[in-house]
């Protein structure tokens, strides 16, 4: 791709917030006309999307993946994690069952999340996980898009569509109980504040209580988001929303040997439950809360100008102690150690202990203007903006290795296959090997510009952006400026086939300094994209083909060339190919996603925990002659996950699980509905990693819910 020529053009987004897609809404007429005044089946466009303006998603040179918060309910999603398990190419629960993150993966590659078009989570375990329930719809725009946010990651962004005031929308109120003790109550309260419609609000609130597959690990959280929208005129509105939310909990994830789990243990035999909680009770917590305002605008200058912005103050902080076991040797290691046998069998292991008291300061602002111009034949979408954010983060530990087995203390070492507790260590030892880190901040300033230029059929996208960057982690003072781009071209043949090219890049940036003490470069990441997307016309109906190729640059040195000089030599591949797509016959709907990926780190090994191929199938049946009645069935494919590091590899099988749904109308205000995922209750892993841990899967989860609609 020749840069010279792009820097020539205004930029292009790949857009097209579609807060639900046209073709989307064509096939969910059928559910909308089920779920008046009870779920909003689609929202409004809105520029607080992952794509930031109106362009159609048909238009878009670009995948992105769109459930929308009906589709959220009916496949019985209930964490974020949950939400991405029907996407093509899009890992949703890379380290298995988990209550610290969601831990999501597309193309391969850990991704940001943002809300309403705002970054949300900086740094590690340091705020509250964000709750579906909040949320109008999720979406995934794949591959690289620092022309749109800056600095992240090239396997795309996540963003979340938060609940607003919307006008003519209901409210509810929904009871849910599931098992493991999950019970859960929501509320969603929509309505106008003043006769003329000028002022609307709107509250959403959580309140769950809930145990969880793990002994002893809890996931109880309480959420306040009220929300108002001031409406001078039909051309301006201005929302501004708060989201306060407390979090008690512990960690899910217990980091099980891979002995006993993948492997058998030396006498061929498994763990006899592999959901053991490896933590120590009375110590093990994961504590949260967070804090956030956001101000969205919006202004019609006039009939071809539009201006909106973002702004985004958020904090966060948890409380985080846990206790895993060594991941690797385990006690046959310390048998060997110290030459004598310190347990009796080998499901003995010694346990790591962790506390952690982890904060996040955020301020961020993102202002755009849209405006069309009409050149001749072309007629052009622009986009101008300006982007600016602080972030401040503050991570203190203390990190007790083994728990004092390593220098001959054993007396917290246990027995996985029969766990006797043995307590922790008392606070004076966690207190000599505190951390204080100091506070990390980076600031960052980006400027874009992007045009979409429509010709008869054609749609050319154009685009750029310049990023600075100011890295300051407590020892270092780090600058880097940044110019990403990237363009595609579709074309709409009228029998509804649109082909296209894309090209895209991102960046991360990596402070510190070379061994000949130059600053290191940025990582970055560009991707080639083709593809075809077809608009059924025999009936409602949107297919996605895709094939993309990721190149990631400037990493760290494979392990042939460890003392170069330059220590930015590692190149990283990914490619794949993506099919996505809904389908409406009618009484039945259809959502369909395969994709199949090769990736390759620096040394030509497989990326960790990063499944080879995924497939999903997502059938809704709602009978004409029962309207009150849909059911719905689904069934999630898996690939392989392979990790490696030259001399140990470990293969941790594929799987499937099916989902299950039953709805019901009993009247027109109450609707009751079961949910079961993973109905056989397979037990499964997710990934098993080389440095010798694994992490078990989501068991069955069987969720029922009434909803009273007012």
């Amino acid at each position: 791709m020749d840069r010279t020529l792009l820097s020539f053009a205004i930029a292009s987004v790949f857009v097209s917030h579609v807060n639900a897609q046209e073709i989307e809404s064509e096939i969910e007429k059928a559910a909308e006309a089920k779920s008046v005044e009870k779920i909003e089946v689609r929202g409004v466009r809105s520029p607080f999307g992952a794509t930031k303006t109106n362009t159609p998603i048909v238009e878009l040179a670009r995948t992105i993946s769109i459930e929308t918060a009906l589709d959220l309910k009916q496949k019985g999603a209930l964490n974020l994690s949950q939400s991405a398990t029907y996407m093509a190419g899009v890992t949703g629960e890379s380290f298995g069952y988990a209550t610290r993150v969601d831990s999501i993966s597309s193309r391969g590659l850990s991704i940001p999340r943002y809300r309403d078009s705002i970054q949300e989570l900086f740094g590690n375990y340091n705020s509250t996980r964000a709750e579906i329930y909040t949320m109008e719809q999720v979406e995934l725009l794949k591959g690289p898009a620092s022309v749109l946010y800056g600095q992240g990651s090239p396997g795309g962004i996540m963003n979340y569509v938060s609940k607003t005031p919307t006008l003519g929308k209901g409210s509810e109120v929904v009871l849910s109980y599931g098992n493991f003790d999950r019970a859960q109550v929501g509320l969603d309260v929509n309505g106008s504040l003043s006769e003329n419609d000028e002022w609307i609000g709107r509250f959403v609130g959580i309140y769950r209580n809930a145990d969880s597959q793990v002994d002893f690990v809890n996931d109880d959280t309480q959420v306040l988001m009220p929300s108002i929208s001031y409406m001078p005129t039909d051309d301006t509105t201005l929302t501004l929303i708060g989201l306060f939310q407390d979090t008690e909990s512990d960690t899910a994830a217990q980091f099980i040997p891979v002995e006993g789990t993948l492997l058998p243990l030396a006498d061929g035999t498994f763990l006899p439950n592999q959901d053991v909680y490896a933590g120590e009770p009375g110590f093990n917590k994961f504590d949260t809360k967070s804090n956030q305002v956001t101000l969205l605008g919006e202004h019609i200058i006039d009939e071809s100008t539009f201006i909106s912005f973002t702004a985004l103050w958020r904090d966060g902080e948890a409380d985080y102690h846990q206790a895993w076991p060594t991941f690797t040797g385990g006690t046959r290691y310390l048998n060997a150690f110290v030459g004598a046998p310190i347990a009796p069998t080998d499901t003995f292991v010694p346990r790591t202990f962790y506390q952690a008291d982890n904060t996040f300061n955020q301020h961020a602002v993102d202002v755009r203007v849209n405006k069309r111009v009409i050149t001749g034949v072309l007629d052009h979408e622009i986009l101008a903006g300006v982007q600016y954010q602080n972030v401040e983060t503050d991570a203190n530990s203390a990190y007790y290795a083994g728990g004092g087995a390593l220098q001959g203390d054993f007396r917290y070492i246990l027995d996985l296959a029969n766990p006797q507790y043995t307590g922790a260590p008392d606070q004076a030892t966690f207190d000599s090997i505190y951390n204080d880190a100091p506070e990390q901040t980076v600031k960052d300033v980006g400027f874009y510009l992007s045009d979409q230029i429509s010709v008869e059929n054609w749609r050319l996208t154009l685009g750029l952006r310049h990023d600075r960057v100011d890295n300051d982690n407590g020892a270092i003072e780090q600058d880097d400026t940044q110019t990403s781009y990237s363009a595609g071209v579709l074309y709409r043949f009228d029998n509804g086939l649109s082909p296209y090219l894309s090209y895209a890049e991102s960046f991360e940036t990596v402070v510190g300094l070379d061994t000949n003490n130059n600053q290191l470069k940025p990582e970055e990441g560009r991707q080639y994209e083709a593809g075809v997307k077809y608009e059924l016309s025999s009936i409602p109906g949107f297919i996605t083909l895709a094939y993309y190729d990721i190149e990631i640059s400037n990493l760290p040195n494979p392990n042939n060339l460890p003392d170069e000089a330059g220590q930015q030599q590692g190149v990283s591949s990914i490619e794949g190919f993506e099919l996505e797509g809904r389908l409406n016959f009618g009484e039945i709907t259809a959502q369909f996603a395969a994709s199949v990926m090769d990736a390759e780190d620096p040394n030509g090994f497989a990326l960790s925990a990063q499944p080879d191929s995924n497939a999903s199938l997502w059938l809704n049946y709602s009978p004409v002659e029962l309207d009150a009645l849909i059911v719905g069935a689904g069934v999630r494919y898996v690939g392989e996950t392979v990790s490696e590091n030259g001399t140990i590899r470990y293969e941790t099988p594929s799987y499937t699980l099916g989902d299950i749904m039953v709805a019901y109308d009993l009247s027109s205000n109450l609707n009751v509905q079961l949910n079961v995922r993973n109905v056989t209750d397979k037990k499964y892993l997710t990934s098993c990693l080389f440095r010798g841990d694994c992490f078990p899967g989501v068991r069955r989860t069987i969720n029922a819910s009434v909803t009273y609609s007012f």
